[in-house]
């Protein structure tokens, strides 16, 4: 399985959602510079389960074990190597789904790829489970990033039909983003986030879910970060961000509400601003040929409906070759694009550090 990505930060992940422990390893970070746990480790409650009744009930602290790379609190400059042990397992929730397939989920896939021997409790290695060592990676370069001025945070766009406020995609406000951070609907819109909490008590009481779409924003950015056709930034990201699971589409700036309207009316004119060359609109996402042009990365991210739901469901049996019904038992987000802002957050940083070290390699 391929669980690695970079090129001068290379992110490693490993284990299985059931399994002892989950991890990952980060080669390449720069050495000497202290991180601060304890913010570390709110990042990384954002994302974890069991924080309240809108989330899956499944309990951990999700607290990292540095085996390497972290010496007193600073990057030593030899890999970080950490480990978060799973410590509320329930496999025999997962049973039946050895033999009857979740639809829409990885069950079927994985068999078929791998064998039946393959570890699917819980999802596995495909599991939601494995984006905790993304987020301490992620939270790591968060703070690497932010010493440089650059600023990453993120806010739920959407939340099946119910969407936030808009943001300024050329002067967005970063301080109202950051604010939302810790709630547990990452809107602005405080009216927004009542009716979410709404629609996923509704949904989680029918045994049912929904999707949403995360939006981020990453400010500071350098003009001419990046590289033209198959390296630029998009292309990048999204290798990443596809390798979250639920994730079913990226777009940037604009995004494919750009694809019916009229290029005289979402071309960024160029202006001069205090000697400072512009743009007055930023549909381009602040990515023009795959390079960063100045202006606020913008990202939009689709996240699919939890495909573990409590309603019947028509599906297969393996064994026995023959269609059949599934009822899934355990514990399940009803949104699970609620805890993908973190995540998301996480991958776009490690991405833009890695782009940076890139930078860094060819002036030395």
């Amino acid at each position: 399985m391929s669980s690695s990505f970079g090129k001068t930060i290379q992110v490693s992940t490993f284990g299985a959602s059931h399994g002892y422990a989950i991890g990952g390893v980060v080669d390449g970070l720069p050495c000497g510079h202290t991180i601060d746990i304890e913010e570390l480790q709110r990042f990384l409650k954002r994302r974890a389960p069991g924080q309240n009744q809108l989330q899956t009930q499944r309990k951990e602290a999700d607290v990292p074990e540095f085996l390497s790379g972290l010496v007193d609190g600073m990057l030593s400059g030899s890999p970080l190597a950490f480990m978060i042990r799973n410590t509320s397992q329930h496999s025999s929730d997962y049973n039946n789904l050895r033999d009857i397939p979740r639809p829409s989920h990885a069950d079927f896939t994985a068999r078929m790829r791998y064998g039946d021997k393959v570890d699917m409790r819980g999802g596995g290695h495909f599991s939601a489970r494995l984006t905790a060592p993304l987020c301490v990676a992620g939270g790591i370069a968060l703070q690497l990033l932010r010493e440089k001025g650059i600023h990453i945070h993120g806010h739920l766009k959407q939340v099946g039909p119910i969407t936030d406020a808009p943001i300024d995609m050329v002067n967005p406000d970063m301080k109202a983003l950051a604010a939302i951070a810790e709630e547990p609907i990452a809107m602005i819109d405080s009216e927004q986030r009542q009716a979410v909490e709404a629609l996923v008590m509704n949904l989680k009481k029918d045994g049912n879910s929904t999707g949403g779409i995360v939006e981020v924003v990453a400010t500071g950015l350098p003009i001419g970060l990046g590289n033209p056709n198959f390296d630029g930034i998009e292309n990048r990201l999204a290798r990443v961000i596809f390798g979250v699971p639920a994730i079913k589409g990226i777009s940037f700036g604009g995004g494919f509400d750009m694809c019916s309207a009229f290029g005289s009316d979402v071309n960024d004119a160029f202006t001069m601003d205090n000697g400072r060359i512009t743009t007055t609109t930023n549909y381009s996402g602040g990515i023009q040929g795959g390079i960063t042009n100045g202006l606020p990365l913008i990202m939009q991210v689709g996240i699919k409906p939890t495909p573990s739901i409590y309603k019947e469901q028509h599906s297969v049996s393996l064994s026995q070759q023959e269609d059949t019904m599934l009822v899934i038992k355990g514990r399940h987000d009803p949104c699970v694009a609620l805890r993908a802002v973190p995540v998301i957050e996480a991958v776009t940083a490690l991405v833009i550090l890695d782009f940076l070290g890139d930078i860094d390699h060819e002036l030395r």
